[in-house]
């Protein structure tokens, strides 16, 4: 076959495959809860992972910002209905309508962050938060001049516990004479938008010495940064990167991957690899990690990174097995005795 021939064969092969490659997409739909885009922390991080995910490979987007009057059952539905290719729950309150929608959608892919659920379309992402929290707990015992430290939870739940028990393991491993404070906003989903509750216990915790506070409770946690604000005192951020929120007061941000497995299951779906089950996110997995960059690092002296460092990686090598139960620490409380 003339040569000439098999080069223009190769040239409009070539073209239709790049034509096919930038007109194809999938559709993604987000749902938020409690508070919605615009928390500076869990919600916004699986939002820039999404957009990530749509600057690469140009998906249609799509969100839903709750309300009082969003049903969000009738959300995931409408957007199976729609045919959407993956729809994501973003926060444990979607487990129970997950549940009931994704087996009526079967050829639908659906995502569940932060909590598990049953069909088998559907993935469900649990991080390991508390590896995470542990080495905020270290970085908090080194940093301390009081040694008095606290904790501002949202919504007083095993989720957000985890957090808590967390952060103490590893204050207490780094120096057990550290005293801490804890305190949760409330007991409902509310309790993760309520700056002013927040901000009131944080103030409170700061006023009986602490000098740094690690807070995980979702949008509330805004009024923790206020309350630091006037104290001039130090917070520890968890879920997406905070440090640049309060540059020289944001100690260390203790992210969980929430960005990198969104834009994940997103290249997952694209790829036709996206599989249910449970999916775990821990250091060793890049799932959680603390960050420092140009905002925080005149903060932390080599000394305290390098402890930090080697704590994680005993973490990672499993020397060290950080606790996430009540019961774990209950138990140890008990083999002391």
């Amino acid at each position: 076959m003339n040569k000439k021939i098999i080069t223009l064969i190769i040239a409009i092969i070539t073209t239709l495959l790049i034509v096919d490659n930038t007109t194809a997409t999938i559709k993604v739909g987000l749902i938020y809860d409690v508070h919605g885009r615009g928390d500076l922390s869990f919600c916004d991080a699986a939002y820039n992972g999404a957009k990530k995910a749509q600057k690469k490979w140009n998906i249609t987007l799509k969100e839903i910002n709750p309300t009082q009057n969003t049903d969000t059952e009738r959300a995931l539905r409408r957007f199976a209905e729609l045919k959407f290719d993956l729809v994501i729950g973003v926060g444990f309150l979607f487990r129970e309508p997950i549940n009931r929608v994704a087996p009526d959608f079967p050829n639908a892919n659906f995502v569940l962050i932060d909590a598990e659920a049953k069909p088998n379309n559907v993935a469900s992402l649990i991080y390991k938060a508390h590896e995470g929290t542990f080495l905020g707990g270290v970085i908090a015992a080194l940093k301390t001049e009081t040694k008095k430290v606290g904790f501002v939870g949202g919504m007083k739940i095993p989720l957000v516990e985890a957090f808590e028990i967390g952060f103490n393991a590893g204050i207490k491993k780094t120096n057990p004479n550290v005293e801490l404070f804890v305190n949760y906003v409330g007991v409902t989903p509310k309790a993760f938008n309520n700056p002013a509750k927040a901000k009131e216990l944080a103030l409170a915790q700061f006023n009986k010495g602490a000098d740094i506070i690690l807070v995980a409770a979702g949008a509330s946690g805004l009024g923790a940064l206020e309350a630091a604000t006037q104290t001039k005192k130090y917070i520890i951020w968890v879920d997406s990167n905070g440090n640049g929120l309060l540059p020289g007061q944001i100690l260390t941000s203790i992210i969980k991957g929430v960005e990198l497995s969104v834009y994940q299951m997103i290249e997952n779906t694209i790829n036709n690899s996206f599989s249910g089950g449970v999916k775990h996110y821990g250091l060793k997995e890049g799932g959680v990690e603390y960050i420092v960059d140009k905002d925080n690092k005149m903060l932390l002296s080599d000394e305290i990174l390098k402890t930090v460092q080697e704590f994680k990686e005993k973490i990672i090598s499993k020397e060290i097995t950080v606790p996430y139960k009540r019961s774990q620490t209950e138990n140890k409380k008990s083999e002391r005795k």
